[in-house]
């Protein structure tokens, strides 16, 4: 199954910015056991842009979609057999990352 695995920042209590080596090292091991699918880290919320096509015109809005003191800093896609294994590696990654971790499984 595959997972989306949302890694979640907070702006009031943002986690440690030291981690790339630590989350490099933890990503080497997900590829070398045939989880890692796609991961990647984004840019802050102030930099996105909201698009709405529903009506006769798109109407284009700076900042994210929901303002939140949390927001979504990165993400992975895993490929695992089950949730338990999802959840299992979701926490190491938790502690990896020094965030948390939101686990949730494509259709």
């Amino acid at each position: 199954m595959r997972y989306l695995i949302s890694v979640i920042d907070d702006k009031n209590d943002p986690g440690s910015t030291d981690r790339r080596p630590a989350i490099s090292a933890f990503n080497e091991r997900l590829i070398a056991e045939g989880h890692w699918v796609f991961a990647g880290g984004l840019a802050d919320t102030d930099t996105a842009t909201v698009i709405d096509n529903r009506g006769e015109q798109a109407v284009f809005s700076d900042g994210p979609f929901v303002e939140s003191k949390e927001y979504l800093a990165g993400i992975w896609v895993w490929e695992v057999p089950d949730l338990d294994v999802a959840l299992k590696l979701a926490a190491e990654a938790s502690k990896v990352c020094d965030r948390k971790i939101e686990v949730r499984p494509f259709r």
